[in-house]
């Protein structure tokens, strides 16, 4: 049976559902009646087949697959993007396990799926991240948007270091169905990879959420490591922005300073940071005040002055700074 007969079956499913949970009224079931008639007679379809509609949604419902879709629009997949999803690797006809436990419901899963997953399970115990790979598609094929395999594939791609597949393959996971805890761990490891210490941090957390009991070990483990990194970066960011506020600092010194006319900054700071003044030679050092004089010193002054990166380049030199540090003498 193809897609679209399955399809037929599918909304045939949602609208009888639909008057049973109380959606639609008893006075819409003649008009209900008549679209479920039009749609298995122009699609060539019998609803009362229970092997063809097991066949069609499985454990599943139209309005639960929908939910699923919802959450994934707008993502860039192979599936959505390449023109055939099995080479791509990719996932084409959603279908979700039905929620409520912490672990998905294998009831009505397909042999043949189960075999690939199997199979998959025993190359990436024999670190055959390629071949796992491939079966676990070959599996997604069969059982698209299964939370089970996305997430063993996603392991698969992050032990093979394609982190960016891998956050994908999570995040599908985690949107079939979020208390399949596992998907949050390998959604956590792939946003770390990729340098998303925060994004990484909110999946661990929501890992530990969904376990209960304040989380596993495992779990807790990648929380506190994204949690350490987040910090990290905040203290980079501290410092990076101190260390600006100092870069102004020295540029408003370096132009409003007693200065000499035409702009000229103000020399006797740049002498003091060689560990000088603005008098002779005392203590055997040379006469600053006789080298700010020079021409060609006090241009140089200046376009140190006005770029505090290169003097910071310069005074990282452990030779220049020897030679600075003996203009002052003693």
């Amino acid at each position: 049976m193809d897609s679209k007969k399955r399809l037929a079956l599918a909304i045939i499913d949602f609208l009888s559902t639909s008057l049973k949970d109380g959606t639609l009224t008893s006075d819409d079931a003649e008009s209900i009646e008549v679209a479920q008639t039009c749609i298995a007679d122009t699609f060539h379809v019998n609803p009362s087949d229970k092997a063809a509609m097991q066949d069609a949604i499985g454990n599943q419902s139209l309005l639960s697959i929908y939910g699923v879709y919802e959450k994934l629009k707008g993502k860039s997949t192979a599936s959505t993007t390449g023109s055939s999803s099995a080479n791509e690797a990719r996932p084409s006809t959603p279908s979700v396990p039905s929620s409520g436990s912490a672990k998905p419901t294998q009831a009505g899963s397909n042999p043949e799926a189960e075999a690939y997953k199997s199979k998959g399970n025993s190359a990436m115990a024999a670190k055959d991240y390629k071949s796992a790979i491939e079966l676990y598609t070959k599996a997604l094929n069969i059982s698209p948007l299964n939370p089970v395999y996305l997430s063993n594939r996603a392991a698969a791609y992050s032990a093979s270091q394609q982190h960016a597949e891998a956050q994908t393959d999570a995040e599908m996971a985690v949107a079939a169905d979020p208390k399949y805890t596992k998907a949050w761990s390998r959604l956590g490891l792939a946003r770390f990879a990729l340098g998303d210490a925060k994004g990484s941090m909110e999946a661990y957390q929501k890992g530990i959420e969904y376990e209960g009991n304040g989380g596993s070990d495992a779990m807790k483990k990648g929380y506190e490591t994204a949690k350490k990194r987040v910090e990290e970066e905040e203290k980079e960011g501290g410092s990076m922005d101190a260390d600006s506020d100092d870069i102004g600092s020295a540029r408003s010194a370096g132009g409003a300073g007693a200065g000499g006319a035409g702009g000229m900054p103000d020399l006797s700071a740049l002498a003091g940071m060689f560990g000088g003044g603005g008098g002779g030679g005392g203590g055997g050092g040379p006469d600053l005040s006789s080298i700010m004089n020079n021409p060609m010193f006090a241009s140089m002054a200046q376009n140190l002055m006005s770029n505090p990166d290169m003097m910071n380049n310069i005074m990282s030199n452990p030779r220049l700074r020897q030679m600075a540090e003996s203009f002052g003498g003693g």
